[in-house]
C-alpha cells in the first residue's frame, strides 16, 4: 500500500509539474541572462517602472494582475485551440485528439453557448469576487510592496498554491457530484462528455463560485502574496484547467488525460493531481485502462493514441 500511494504521489508530481519545472527554467534562465545584460535586477526594475506609470493606484493594479493578464492568458491559450477546434486545423494540433472523432469538428451552437456562459462567469462572478479579494490583501499590507519577492519564495508559494487548490477543489467537485446538487448544478459542465478548453470555466454560477474560483484565490489570500505572485498563478491556473479540459493530448504539455477521463466516465478523476483520487479510490477504474498508460508527457511527436491505441473492440 505504502508503495502504491508513493507510486501516486510520484506520477500526479511528474504529471502536475513537468509543463511548470519547463516554465520556471526558462524564467531563471531568461531572468539570469537580463540581470547579466542589464545593469541591476530586471524584474525589480520593470515593476517599479510599472508602479510609478500607475502612480501607485492599488485598485488599478489589482485589476491588471489579477483580473486583464490572466483573462489574456486564458483567452490567448484557448484562441489557439479554438481555431483547431472549429476548422480542424493545423492538422498537427488535431492529431493529438484523445476521444478521436469527438468534436471533429466543435458544435458551433454549443461552442457560442459555452464561450458567452465562460465570458458571463468571468465579468459577472470572476471580477465582482476580486472586491472582496482586494481589501483582504490589502489587510496583509504586502501585495503592492515595491519589492518584489524572490524567485525562491515565488516556488514556494506556488507549492502552497497548489496544494490547497487541490484539497479544496477535490472536496467540492464531489460535492456537487451529490444526486441533490449534480441535477441542479454540476451537470451543466458535464454536457460536454468530450470537453474543449473554453468549457474549464463552463459552470453553474454557483460552481463557479465554490469550486472554480474559491479554491484559486484561496492559497493567495491565506499566504498575503505580493500581486505578481497572484497575477502569475492566477494566470497559470487558467492555462493548467485549460490544457485538462483541452481535449488533445500536446507534446511537451501536461497530460490532459486524467481529467479528460473524468468527463467520459463521471464517476473518477475529480480531482487536479490524483493523490486524493487514489487516497479515495477513485480513480481504480481510471487506472485500468490504456489513458492511463497515456496519462504522462507526451516527449515525443508520435499521439499517444496512436503509440498506445485502445484495444479492439469485442465483436457482438
Amino acid at each position: 500500500q505504502g508503495k502504491k500511494l508513493s507510486d501516486a504521489l510520484r506520477i500526479s508530481a511528474y504529471v502536475f509539474s513537468a509543463g511548470l519545472l519547463m516554465f520556471t527554467a526558462l524564467v531563471n534562465t531568461g531572468s539570469w541572462l537580463m540581470q547579466n545584460i542589464t545593469s541591476g535586477n530586471f524584474w525589480q526594475t520593470a515593476w517599479l517602472e510599472f508602479y510609478d506609470y500607475m502612480e501607485g493606484d492599488e485598485w488599478a493594479i489589482f485589476l491588471i494582475g489579477a483580473a486583464l493578464v490572466p483573462a489574456l492568458a486564458f483567452w490567448g491559450f484557448n484562441g489557439i485551440l479554438l481555431v483547431a477546434d472549429i476548422t480542424g486545423k493545423p492538422t498537427f494540433i488535431t492529431r493529438y485528439r484523445i476521444q478521436l472523432g469527438k468534436n471533429d469538428p466543435v458544435d458551433t451552437k454549443k461552442l457560442c453557448k459555452a464561450i458567452y456562459t465562460a465570458l458571463g462567469n468571468q465579468f459577472f462572478i470572476s471580477f465582482p469576487m476580486l472586491v472582496p479579494m482586494f481589501y483582504i490583501m490589502k489587510w496583509w499590507d504586502n501585495t503592492f510592496s515595491k519589492e518584489l519577492p524572490t524567485f525562491q519564495w515565488f516556488l514556494v508559494e506556488l507549492s502552497i498554491f497548489t496544494v490547497v487548490e487541490e484539497i479544496l477543489f477535490y472536496y467540492t467537485h464531489r460535492l456537487v457530484h451529490h444526486p441533490v446538487l449534480y441535477k441542479h448544478i454540476h451537470k451543466k459542465h458535464h454536457e460536454w462528455t468530450a470537453p474543449i478548453g473554453v468549457v474549464s470555466i463552463y459552470a453553474h454560477p454557483i460552481e463557479h463560485i465554490v469550486s472554480n474560483t474559491l479554491p484559486v484565490m484561496a492559497g493567495p489570500m491565506i499566504m498575503g502574496s505580493h500581486i505578481v505572485s497572484v497575477s502569475a498563478w492566477f494566470s497559470i491556473a487558467l492555462v493548467t484547467t485549460s490544457i485538462s479540459h483541452c481535449g488533445y493530448h500536446l507534446p511537451l504539455l501536461p497530460s490532459p488525460e486524467f481529467h479528460d477521463f473524468h468527463h467520459l466516465k463521471f464517476n473518477q478523476c475529480y480531482g487536479v493531481l490524483g493523490v486524493l483520487d487514489f487516497l479515495h479510490g477513485t480513480d481504480k477504474v481510471f487506472r485500468q485502462t490504456k489513458a492511463f498508460e497515456r496519462h504522462k508527457v507526451l516527449l515525443g511527436l508520435t499521439p499517444l493514441s496512436e503509440s498506445i491505441p485502445e484495444p479492439p473492440k469485442k465483436a457482438e
